[in-house]
């Protein structure tokens, strides 16, 4: 079963019935297309339960439970969706199922957010908790630390969409960011089906806001760049990448575009590189408007500042929303940081981030 964060340029497309042709991702920048989908019942992936609504049922680990109980769900239609939080296209989504949830709860519709990590510290239910309340994800949500739904649902990235009529089936299921005027019309469908009718619910433009505004994607031209060595490629610094081991890196004069190093002591294990001591440095070479790095803090919890650095310069405008002007910013969650965003031209940059204590964990690269 592939894992694997949507890049967003529209993964799959919504499937209901006369639905056309199915494409999804095998990496973040090629298309590969897969079985077409014709029929009301091939909407859902292959594997997929034909009960979805007992398997949230049997589900104990409600972190926002349903309102009246799961029980509740009967009858109504389902947005099931898969998310985490430190996964950008899952917060790009955000906006959407939000105003969904809003314009559609008292017609029928229930959002339900399962909460499946990618990362160890996303299986902390104290840290989904609060990430949630500040992302301000009030619909039920519960956690999938064993990837148990994942799999009975036959998710395969983030994130996942479902749609669930009145009657329990599945009527579409898409993965990945886009589309999402042919998601609400086809909540409207369902709706409409049960006797609420929706015509009197204005369609208004749905735009995110600073993290979760849609990706530039005509500019991107970064993919994603995993820092723990299970899936790190283009690693520049001379030597190469140490498993395990702390390690004294240095960064070299130039960066090709979409290569990156390490400065300083480092120990790069399997999902993320641990900073030794402190003046360690991350630097990448990247083209997009938006550069996120998901990190982790230390040990002792105590926030740990950090300097973002563009092209050997404080980023000025093109700071992004978790630094300043001069490219000061703070640790204190683990969670992805937003460090560049160039408001107008989209060119090749470097990016360097210095951090001021160690401990601090770095995760994985990802552009908007």
């Amino acid at each position: 079963m592939r894992k694997f964060r949507s890049t967003g340029f529209f993964v799959a497309a919504i499937l209901a019935a006369g639905t056309t042709t199915l494409l999804c991702f095998d990496d973040a920048l090629s298309l590969v297309p897969c079985q077409s989908a014709n029929s009301m019942s091939a909407a859902a992936p292959a594997g997929m339960t034909a009960s979805p609504l007992d398997l949230l049922h049997r589900s104990s680990s409600w972190l926002t439970p349903v309102p009246g109980g799961v029980q509740a769900l009967r009858g109504k239609v389902v947005l099931v969706n898969f998310w985490t939080y430190s996964c950008i296209n899952s917060l790009r989504a955000l906006p959407y199922l939000r105003a969904w949830s809003d314009r559609y709860g008292d017609k029928g519709l229930v959002v339900v957010g399962i909460h499946t990590p990618e990362f160890d510290f996303e299986k902390d239910a104290a840290k989904v908790r609060l990430a949630s309340a500040q992302l301000d994800v009030r619909y039920p949500n519960l956690q999938d630390n064993h990837y148990a739904l994942w799999r009975e649902f036959g998710n395969e990235g983030w994130p996942g969409f479902y749609f669930i009529d009145a009657k329990g089936r599945i009527r579409g299921y898409r993965l990945g960011e886009g589309n999402y005027a042919d998601a609400e019309q086809l909540i409207r469908k369902l709706l409409a089906e049960t006797g609420h009718d929706p015509s009197d619910v204005p369609i208004s433009p749905i735009k995110g806001t600073g993290i979760e505004a849609e990706a530039a994607w005509s500019d991107l031209r970064s993919p994603e760049a995993y820092v723990g060595f299970k899936k790190a490629v283009k690693f520049a610094s001379p030597g190469g990448l140490v498993k395990n081991v702390e390690t004294t890196y240095t960064t070299p004069r130039d960066l090709s575009l979409n290569q990156w190093a390490l400065a300083g002591r480092w120990t790069v294990g399997p999902e993320f590189a641990a900073l030794g001591g402190a003046g360690g440095a991350i630097t990448f070479r990247f083209h997009a408007r938006d550069l996120h790095l998901v990190l982790g803090g230390a040990a002792d919890r105590r926030p740990v500042r950090f300097r973002v650095t563009i092209d050997g310069a404080p980023p000025g405008a093109n700071h992004g929303s978790d630094v300043d002007e001069s490219g000061w910013g703070e640790l204190q969650e683990d969670r992805l940081y937003q460090l560049v965003r160039q408001p107008d031209q989209v060119v090749d940059r470097t990016v360097r981030v210095e951090f001021h204590q160690g401990g601090v964990r770095a995760y994985v690269f990802t552009f908007g």
